[in-house]
């Protein structure tokens, strides 16, 4: 047996009926990376707990080498809620003694940037408590350090450089990191090696995330798996990792030509071409447009009832003694003049002005009276109303000026820091908010669904059974082109048929995050907004809530900070920074790029200002024709861009104008005709390239040849998109 650093021998552990281990050896070396996966109730956390001496097993022992120390991120923090931040993030340390050294002032600005530090913890908020214990922890020295789901409540930024710090806290050979996530991008950057936890046991594999869905795939191929539809999922994801996805870690973990052999038969994620046709079948051409929108928040500062991010950063932006952020999020501000006739309008309600939000509380109250009393005592309502008048509107620019169309079959990935509000743009796409200025088309045929991050429409089903409440909906469903029931819908989301009995509140979160899915989809919505949709669920089940989406015929945009999920359902990513909706062609990483810009001082959007003034559109299949060029360019979508300066500044022509325009347009749209084509030549010769004799060294290099110049093809055609795109925005 092994002599581990720390370590399980023979470990057995058991809770009321379920076994969590059976007998399991299992430990941890110096200088370790290890991921570890396996489904929601499986014992990843109760692994943890056994490493650290928190849980006792039944039978068996836990080892520790002497004078080893062990640091843990638990899912819920062991912070006093009467000490400060400074207190129990910083543990007493002055300013000039984090800020003195490096790696110490990284991790606080990183992690408490825009929080007071004279803050009780118990005023903070579940995301900031967060941040402030995982602080706590990496300003200490570990030998092992084990971390529980360290990226819940982070926002892409920050997830980046927590990868970065992990892969740089120890010299090569030293220390050793144990990571419970169910973000897969993060399990593939940090780690060299993954377990899985499952059936009692922990199965080890060389690698991060790809290179573990690889020999999982293998594994379920040379073994009789009773778990088919577990096995074509996996076969699936891998797919997508396989074929170029940029979600995935750059590093080249696993054996190319040994994974397109396993995924030689798997058809590509979904078919866009006919999804977007059923959408526009489903949908008609009009789905959402925003023209010209521009949001104001003009609230007192804390209240959250509007957009809890923004709130939140503005809170404590007001505090003394604050943190200075890593990344300081370019905001917008300015102001709009809105003519109304009542103080009532929903414009400026939705912008927070004091006296409308006041004359619309007295409005509801004078209703509710006049419903529960005499018509005399209604008459003797507070007046609300006002005569004619423009109001000045002040604050926080969300949006500023922004012109975004989406149109049936978009699948659209949004990112964004916290507090640049991202919910209030999901609120304003479905109409819940009504914005400051500009308007909001939404298509008569629409039909909104929202996926939160709350529960609270599950909850109030709190007391029905599963059985129950599919009951209310149809008998039968098509999906993949076969007619489903609700009950095999539920069970293709990961439930059994026993589950039918079960009251919904006795759900765990999990299983309530996927349940809300499940009845979303069931309403048959033709668009759906998802915030955070990944939120709760473990790996396998986000593979699973993915194959799902991959053939739902409709618009779909989604809100996350888990990079490989958004990447993965979306086709096109946009970021909402400044108070714009900019469009992201690399992924999320053009996002980060971007955000490093700033960091380092630099203005990534120093040429857009250079060219122009005013605003600039890149239009789609429902948008400007004279910018679309061409109907090929039908389901691609926009956003619309303009410079950070307050309204009211001089707007001026595009780079290009008229003749040149309309030429630079057609081109734009022949080019992407061209790109789809040069992959699908791409895809064949490695399919070509895969099924060919390994032997034949000749003709895999004939191959190799052609493909290499489909490839740099592809990159020229690219460049030269990237440069047209610029001189058409």
């Amino acid at each position: 047996m092994p002599t581990y650093d720390l370590g399980l021998e023979h470990v057995s552990l058991a809770f009321a009926t379920k076994n969590i281990f059976t007998d399991v050896t299992q430990g941890v070396f110096e200088g370790d990376r290890i991921g570890i996966v396996g489904k929601n109730g499986d014992g990843k956390s109760t692994l943890l707990h056994l490493f650290k001496g928190t849980q006792e097993p039944d039978s068996g022992r836990v080892t520790m080498r002497n004078g080893l120390t062990f640091g843990m991120l638990d899912q819920r923090d062991p912070l006093d809620d009467n000490a400060t931040v400074r207190e129990a993030a910083l543990e007493g340390r002055e300013d000039y003694e984090w800020a003195a050294e490096t790696r110490s002032r990284e991790i606080v600005e990183a992690l408490l940037g825009g929080i007071s530090l004279d803050a009780k913890i118990g005023s903070l908020s579940g995301g900031q408590r967060r941040r402030a214990d995982l602080a706590r922890l990496l300003l200490k020295d570990w030998d092992i350090l084990a971390l529980d789901e360290p990226t819940n409540h982070l926002d892409v930024v920050t997830i980046h450089w927590l990868a970065e710090h992990l892969k740089n806290r120890w010299p090569s050979g030293q220390g050793a990191l144990l990571l419970v996530t169910h973000d897969r991008w993060f399990l593939d950057e940090v780690c060299e090696s993954m377990w899985e936890v499952h059936d009692g046991v922990i199965d080890p594999f060389e690698g991060g995330y790809s290179a573990y869905m690889l020999q999982r795939v293998e594994r379920d191929r040379q073994t009789d798996v009773r778990e088919t539809k577990r096995r074509n999922l996996a076969r699936k994801e891998l797919a997508w990792l396989t074929r170029g996805a940029r979600a995935r870690s750059t590093k080249q973990k696993f054996h190319v030509k040994a994974a397109r052999e396993l995924i030689a038969d798997v058809p590509p994620v979904r078919n866009t071409l006919e999804l977007k046709q059923m959408a526009t079948s489903r949908l008609g051409k009009q789905v959402v447009d925003l023209i010209d929108v521009t949001q104001i928040f003009e609230h007192a500062q804390g209240e959250a009832d509007i957009d809890p991010d923004v709130a939140e950063m503005e809170a404590s932006a007001s505090r003394v003694d604050v943190v200075p952020a890593m990344y300081a999020e370019p905001q917008a501000h300015g102001s709009v003049e809105v003519a109304v006739d009542d103080l009532t309008d929903p414009r400026l309600v939705d912008a927070g002005v004091p006296e409308a939000r006041q004359a619309a509380e007295q409005a509801a109250q004078a209703e509710e009276h006049a419903q529960d009393s005499s018509d005399d005592a209604a008459d003797t309502a507070p007046e609300v109303t006002s005569a004619a008048r423009k109001v000045t509107v002040t604050g926080r620019k969300i949006l500023d000026d922004v012109t975004w169309l989406i149109g049936p079959g978009d699948r659209f990935g949004i990112v964004g820091a916290n507090g640049a509000g991202k919910s209030t743009l999901l609120k304003i796409l479905d109409g819940t908010i009504t914005p400051t200025a500009g308007h909001v088309n939404i298509g008569k045929t629409v039909k909104f669904a929202v996926l939160s991050q709350r529960l609270d429409e599950l909850e109030k089903l709190g007391k029905y059974k599963i059985k129950e409440v599919l009951s209310r909906y149809k008998p039968s469903y098509i999906v993949d082109g076969k007619e489903t029931t609700p009950g095999q819908m539920m069970e293709r989301l990961g439930f059994e048929s026993a589950q039918l009995m079960t009251p919904i509140k006795d759900l765990s979160g999990g299983q309530k995050r996927r349940m809300q899915l499940l009845l979303i989809l069931l309403d048959e919505p033709n668009v759906l907004i998802m915030d955070e949709p990944g939120n709760d669920l473990d790996t396998d089940m986000l593979a699973v809530m993915e194959d799902l989406l991959d053939t739902w015929p409709g618009t779909l945009i989604v809100v996350s900070h888990d990079r490989y999920l958004l990447e993965r359902v979306t086709d096109q990513q946009f970021a909402l920074i400044g108070g714009k909706i900019r469009h992201l062609p690399g992924g999320v990483q053009d996002y980060l790029d971007m955000t490093e810009a700033i960091k380092n001082g630099k203005d990534p959007f120093a040429d857009e200002k250079a060219g122009k003034n005013g605003k600039g559109r890149k239009s789609g299949d429902a948008g400007d024709a004279a910018a679309a060029g061409s109907a090929d360019s039908a389901g691609s979508s926009s956003d619309a861009e303009s410079n950070a300066a307050d309204a009211g500044s001089a707007e001026s022509t595009p780079k290009l104008t008229g003749k040149a325009f309309h030429e630079a347009s057609k081109r734009v749209a022949a080019i992407e005709r061209k790109l789809g084509k040069l992959e699908e030549q791409k895809t064949d010769l490695e399919s070509q390239m895969a099924a060919h004799d390994p032997s034949d060294y000749e003709g895999l290099n004939k191959l190799n040849e052609q493909l290499q110049a489909v490839t740099d093809e592809s990159e020229s055609l690219e460049m030269e998109w990237m440069e047209l795109s610029e001189q058409l925005e």
